[in-house]
Parts: structure tokens; C-alpha cells; sequence
């Protein structure tokens, strides 16, 4: 005998527990999770375009920004990074000798450094975000009520509480209205 009852009368009894809803719900996420993926990643052309604005690889791209957020050790900055120290103080080298970080002692341990942007680095990194941050075409081409619905079910997502919020990264308080 099954322990599992159906949830509803179409939805037959299988004993793990998941019927044909939720397999087709499963399949709805993944469908959406590639199209989001190619949205973000694929046919957008945001990072080449911010790679050849800046002349640089969208790895130090990526760190600057990091830098741009707020004075970071190496040590931060590499964990932030997803990234091992040495590789991460190539890549500050790199970005110090094109004036766009500084490195200070740090006051807190002598034996580290703290990398703060300078002013080219804020200039290029709003650059960065300027690019970024500019929606793909087909996104503007959405209707406002289109673009309404996505926004109030891409907010819900964000503001999960089932990652404990930490992919809310943006207060939808500072973003413009639909």
C-alpha cells in the first residue's frame, strides 16, 4: 500500500512522493532557468562590450568593482573573488599599475595591505556598471505590464528567504518603478 495519496485527482501516486505536477514543475524551472541564463549570459553582449571599453579581462573587470564597493584586504578581496591569493594579487598588480587601485598598509595588521580605488578606478568601474547595468533589447522591449509581472516574480526570487536573502543584492527601494 502506498503511503503517498495524490495531491490531485490527475496527478497519479509514485513512490517517491512526486507525481506528474510536480515533474512538470521541475521541467517549467529548468526551461526558465535556461532562458534566464541565456538572457543574462548569452545573447547578451554586456561583457564583451565592458571588456573592450575597458581593455581589460572581466575578471579584473569583476574585482575593480569589488574594490570600487569599498577598501578590501587581499585576502577579502580573494574570497569575494572565489579565488586564490596569489592569482588575486596578480590581478591588484595588474589593476595598480594602470592606477586604478592603491594599496595602504593596514592599520589593523601590518603584514596585509588594504586595496582602495582611486579616482580613475571609481571612473572606470561606473563605466563598468553603466554598461552592465544597461537591460538587453528584448527586455526593453517589453510591455510595461510585461515588464511590471517580471519584475514583482524576479523580486520574489530575490528576496527568498529559503537563501537566508543573500541573493538580494540590490534594495528595490534604490531602483526606478515600472
Amino acid at each position: 500500500m502506498s503511503t503517498h495519496e495524490p495531491s490531485s485527482p490527475h496527478e497519479p501516486s509514485s513512490p517517491n512522493g512526486h507525481g506528474a505536477a510536480a515533474a512538470e514543475r521541475s521541467a517549467a524551472a529548468q526551461r526558465v532557468w535556461i532562458r534566464l541564463r541565456e538572457l543574462v549570459l548569452g545573447g547578451n553582449e554586456r561583457r564583451k562590450e565592458v571588456v573592450e571599453a575597458l581593455g581589460m579581462s572581466f575578471f579584473r573587470i569583476k574585482a575593480l568593482r569589488r574594490i570600487a564597493a569599498g577598501p578590501l584586504t587581499l585576502r577579502e578581496l580573494a574570497d569575494q573573488l572565489t579565488t586564490d591569493r596569489p592569482y588575486t594579487t596578480l590581478v591588484v598588480d595588474d589593476l595598480a599599475g594602470r592606477g586604478l587601485v592603491e594599496r595602504t598598509a593596514n592599520p589593523a595588521d601590518r603584514r596585509s595591505k588594504i586595496v582602495s580605488v582611486t579616482e580613475a578606478g571609481r571612473a572606470a568601474a561606473a563605466r563598468a556598471d553603466a554598461i552592465l547595468g544597461t537591460p538587453p533589447a528584448p527586455l526593453l522591449a517589453l510591455p510595461a505590464e510585461d515588464l511590471a509581472e517580471l519584475d514583482r516574480i524576479l523580486g520574489r526570487l530575490t528576496d527568498s528567504p529559503a537563501d537566508g536573502g543573500r541573493s538580494g543584492r540590490t534594495d528595490p527601494e534604490a531602483l526606478p518603478s515600472v
